[in-house]
């Protein structure tokens, strides 16, 4: 597996090596051995997996402490384009957001650190998305930003029409307004 890191401090592309022939393919997806490279103080606890379809957008989420999460996300089936925004106050990226590509054809996943809001967008007719956390779900620690926020200027790759968000994504604060 080959990390790269990005322009936000801590948040790391996962290419996996993919051994493919006649019969198919074979990955190898999580390996704890080589994660503890780049996130050794990082256990997970719990996996979840969403499916949705074509226009879905989902977050931007997070969690504060003591229930902020980390989380390995990949797409199963697929494709969407993942967003992160940097939260971290004392980061030289806070305020500033990364957006990925990720497919079942790509095999890609991307480590999200604690203090980062994670959404997602679908962008194939269907996509199952998967991923790890290192923290349990809590309710009262949980937050978001406006998906929308004219101050990030994420560009969803999708005509503003097709976005199919839930109310209570859609009524988050913006960025300047969230709580940590």
């Amino acid at each position: 597996m080959v990390f790269y890191n990005t322009e936000i401090p801590g948040l790391i592309v996962l290419e996996p090596k993919i051994w493919e022939d006649e019969r198919g393919f074979f990955f190898e997806a999580f390996n704890q051995r080589m994660f503890n490279d780049i996130a050794p103080d990082v256990q997970f606890v719990q996996d979840n997996q969403a499916s949705s379809t074509y226009g879905v957008l989902r977050g931007l989420h997070y969690q504060v402490e003591p229930y902020a999460q980390a989380k390995l996300v990949r797409v199963l089936q697929g494709e969407v384009l993942d967003v992160v925004v940097d939260l971290r106050e004392d980061s030289e990226t806070y305020g500033h957001s990364y957006s990925l590509r990720l497919s079942a054809a790509n095999k890609r996943q991307l480590f999200v650190p604690r203090g980062l809001a994670h959404g997602y967008v679908v962008l194939s007719d269907t996509a199952v998305f998967f991923y790890k956390v290192d923290n349990y779900y809590s309710k009262v620690h949980e937050g978001g930003i406006c998906y929308n926020d004219p101050a990030l200027k994420i560009d969803w790759q999708l005509p503003p029409e097709d976005i199919i968000v839930a109310d209570r994504d859609r009524e988050f604060p913006f960025f300047g307004n969230h709580r940590t």
